[in-house]
C-alpha cells in the first residue's frame, strides 16, 4: 500500500506563504492563516509542500488505507484558494448557500478571492467544520 504523501513537514509556514507569486492570493493566505489560528487556537503546520493545516485527524478507510490529515487547512493554489473543511454537519448546506461565490469538492471549498465571500459565514463554516472534526476524532 502506498504511503500518504501529505504529512506534516518542518517547512516554515510564513516562508511558504511569502513565496506565493499571486499578490492577492498571498494576502488572502495570510488572512486565512490568521482566521484559522484564531478559530482553532492551534499553530499552523505545513502538510506536504503546499497545505497549511491546523490540528490533526487520523483516518482509516474500510480498504485498510489510513493516515493523518489536518482538521482544517488551506492551500493557495494557482486557480483558487482551496480551503479544506469536511462536510457532514447539519448546517453545512445552509452555510454554503449564504457564503457567496465559491465551488465545492468532496472536502474542499474553492474560493477565487476572500472578497467574493461573506467573512462571517466563512468563519462560521471553518469553526463548525473544525468542531465537527474534533467531535468525530474521539
Amino acid at each position: 500500500m502506498s504511503e500518504n504523501k501529505t504529512r506534516p513537514t518542518g517547512q516554515n509556514v510564513t516562508d511558504f506563504l511569502n513565496s506565493v507569486d499571486h499578490k492577492m492570493r498571498r494576502e488572502d493566505s495570510f488572512a486565512l492563516l490568521e482566521i484559522m489560528q484564531e478559530i482553532t487556537g492551534e499553530e499552523a503546520v505545513m502538510w506536504g509542500s503546499s497545505i497549511v493545516g491546523f490540528g490533526s485527524h487520523h483516518y482509516k478507510y474500510e480498504s485498510g488505507r489510513e493516515g493523518d490529515m489536518p482538521l482544517v487547512g488551506f492551500s493557495p493554489r494557482k486557480q483558487s484558494m482551496t480551503v479544506y473543511i469536511l462536510p457532514g454537519f447539519n448546517e453545512y448546506d445552509d452555510m454554503l448557500s449564504e457564503l457567496g461565490k465559491h465551488k465545492i469538492g468532496k472536502a474542499c471549498l474553492y474560493i477565487n478571492k476572500l472578497a467574493d465571500v461573506d467573512d462571517n459565514v466563512l468563519r462560521r463554516l471553518i469553526k463548525r467544520s473544525y468542531e465537527y472534526m474534533k467531535e468525530t476524532n474521539q
